[in-house]
């Protein structure tokens, strides 16, 4: 019986060994090159005879993972291509120039070369990203707060990194617990093209400005056939919603369960979009509704200031002009919106060791460090983000000026609506904006279409004019 007992444990400790050096080969512990531990120092450490030793380094030379040279030692193996272990990674595509993806990844391999990463380009639909999820398509992929709230359990829990703000973590956390780990953010700002500030004798922003006092500047910046004042994509998500949030309201059910919005300022925000679509000498009314229209138009000198990000200000690498950035102005309440990108884990990923590795490298220090001084994005790690060494990049003079705002970062569920519910609010207030609408009759409507799951009857359309 003792007998038994003993080859059992010797057993567990030789699969012990093995599976120990295996993972830290694959993940990147010794590099391509190295030598293992001496036989003997592996047979003291997991107490296994030198001839046990060398029977587990035997599986490990038949997996391609070291390859013995005679009275030297175990030397760990390049792998050939069939012997990687492949990572797929589902990523915005904005995220090449965004955060210098591909560097980053070309970096993990090197640093992993057992490891090989794979990349799918996704978007926002939540739908066809649950479906790569669920058929083990991706294993690690990079999640907004949209595309966050609908992904429920199908992600691996995080644990918490202590150089990160707790703010982002927040909107990664369900029931206290992190599902996806901050990789860049950034909040919506101003940029505005310096040399026409100048050369127009207009005074530069700052946050004491309102709306109206934007305006008025950008009026005095717009030059007829040559350039608009002021430009941002109105029907993107990131965009439209700041006005709903800065009415210092939210939206809320009375006793009965349903929402009562007269009498709120609620749509106030929205009705000061309706004067700056209108004033079609300050703002290009007939643009499409490409999220990238205002950075090319910036960048071109067709308008003076654009609400932006620093993760768009990637896209003004090649300016040809001194810009610089400012606090967005405030209706009600000084506030804006918090875009955060996030890593996230599939649960079900088959690699999920090699899928912890990669998010692990890229919150880094090193991976935050490369981000920080290629590009203008914030990166989450709070001491990288504030590096103040040599750049590779002219900075706008108040690129810090993030610092000074963080109170004013609001999510778009800080509105206490849910991002379908959302799609529904804005889908009446083009309606306002095209004219087809009263305010009172878009109250009504938004009323009644929010209301609309509560009593499960179709709304009416109340075509208020």
């Amino acid at each position: 019986m003792s007998g038994k007992q003993s080859r059992k444990t010797f057993r567990q400790r030789l699969d012990e060994m093995v599976r120990t050096l295996r993972e830290q080969i694959l993940t990147g512990h010794y590099a391509v090159g190295d030598f293992l531990p001496s036989e003997m120092d592996l047979g003291a450490a997991f107490q296994l005879s030198n001839n046990s030793v060398r029977k587990g380094l035997e599986t490990l030379v038949s997996e391609g993972l070291i390859e013995k040279i005679p009275r030297v030692g175990n030397r760990i193996k390049a792998p050939d291509t069939e012997a990687q272990t492949v990572l797929r990674l589902g990523y915005h595509s904005t995220l090449t120039h965004q955060a210098e993806l591909s560097d980053l990844l070309s970096e993990f391999e090197r640093k992993h070369p057992h490891l090989r990463v794979e990349t799918i380009k996704i978007d926002d639909s939540r739908e066809y990203v649950k479906n790569l999820i669920s058929t083990g398509l991706i294993d690690v992929l990079t999640v907004n707060e949209s595309l966050f709230s609908g992904l429920g359990d199908q992600l691996e829990p995080q644990e918490p990194n202590e150089h990160i703000h707790s703010f982002l973590q927040d909107i990664f956390r369900r029931n206290g617990t992190l599902y996806a780990q901050p990789f860049i953010y950034s909040p919506v700002i101003l940029c505005y093209n310096r040399d026409h500030f100048m050369k127009m004798q207009v005074p530069e922003p700052d946050s004491s400005w309102t709306w109206d006092d934007l305006m008025k500047c950008a009026s005095q910046l717009a030059v007829r056939n040559e350039r608009f004042g002021l430009y941002f994509p109105l029907f993107h998500p990131n965009r439209w919603v700041i006005f709903l949030l800065q009415s210092g309201e939210t939206f809320k059910k009375d006793k009965t369960g349903r929402y009562r919005l007269e009498g709120t300022g609620l749509f106030d925000g929205v009705e000061k979009v309706r004067e700056i679509l209108y004033n079609t000498d300050v703002y290009p009314l007939l643009l499409s509704a490409s999220r990238h229209d205002a950075e090319r138009m910036f960048r071109e000198e067709q308008v003076s200031i654009i609400m932006t990000t620093y993760l768009a200000l990637n896209e003004l690498k090649d300016a040809k002009f001194d810009f610089d950035v400012a606090p967005l102005p405030y209706l009600y309440d000084a506030r804006t919106l918090l875009i955060t990108i996030g890593l996230a884990i599939n649960k079900h990923s088959k690699v999920k060791t090699a899928a912890k590795q990669l998010v692990q490298f890229l919150i880094s220090d090193e991976a935050q460090l490369y981000i920080r001084r290629k590009t203008y994005s914030l990166t989450s790690h709070m001491q990288t983000v504030q590096y103040t060494g040599e750049e590779e990049l002219p900075r706008p003079s108040r690129f810090q000026m993030y610092r000074e705002i963080i109170p004013s970062f609001r999510q778009s569920t800080d509105t206490n609506l849910t991002f379908d519910q959302l799609d529904k609010v804005l889908s009446e207030c083009k309606l306002y904006w095209a004219g087809l609408r009263s305010k009172e009759a878009l109250i009504k409507n938004v009323e009644m279409r929010l209301n609309q799951q509560h009593s499960g009857e179709p709304p009416e359309d109340a075509n208020v004019q």
